[in-house]
């Protein structure tokens, strides 16, 4: 194992995987996963949303990077905030709302359970 990695797409097949049928809004997202940590709690690599709206809940920390692509959060309470290329964000445990992607979206994410 490298003890200094790039992340990137090269060289890993992405899982593929759609929403919770009963947690979608709207429209038919595809998500693309490409891991490159997966241990200890720790997770971290890219991730790639098709447009589409469905309910999501964070029971963890994330922090995401946005290469490409809008999708906008909702919180319970209405508040939207706006995921544009170039954005950092981090996404506390007890977030409850709406993914909703508008242009198929790419980020960098790092979770922490």
């Amino acid at each position: 194992m490298k003890l200094v990695e790039g992340i990137s797409q090269d060289g890993i097949t992405p899982e593929v995987t759609r929403p919770d049928p009963g947690k979608v809004v709207s429209g038919d997202p595809v998500h693309s996963t490409w891991s490159r940590e997966d241990r200890d709690g720790l997770y971290c690599g890219m991730w790639q949303t098709t447009p589409g709206k469905w309910r999501i809940s964070y029971a963890e920390w994330e922090y995401i990077y946005i290469h490409s692509g809008h999708s906008i959060l909702t919180d319970q309470h209405g508040t939207v905030t706006h995921l544009k290329a170039g954005d950092r964000f981090i996404i506390r445990p007890g977030f409850d709302g709406t993914w909703d992607c508008v242009e198929t979206t790419l980020k960098d994410y790092v979770i922490v359970e």
